[in-house]
């Protein structure tokens, strides 16, 4: 598994990281894990979706301020 990116926040909890796994299965190669060690294992094209919803703004409602 190579880390690709990790998301850190303000805390000492651990921080989520995104994983790909070449030796996955094809549905199975993108790893998100959270900082309370759960993961969502999904295909590349399911996380390419996610990335083009970002990208268009689909998902800036989701973004919190503080």
């Amino acid at each position: 598994m190579r880390s690709i990116a990790r998301f850190c926040g303000q805390c000492s909890c651990g921080c989520p990281e995104l994983f790909v796994d070449h030796a996955a299965p094809e549905d199975r190669q993108v790893i998100i894990t959270d900082d309370f060690g759960q993961r969502v294992e999904m295909s590349r094209d399911q996380f390419s979706s996610i990335v083009e919803a970002a990208k268009s703004g689909a998902l800036d409602d989701l973004a919190l301020v503080h």
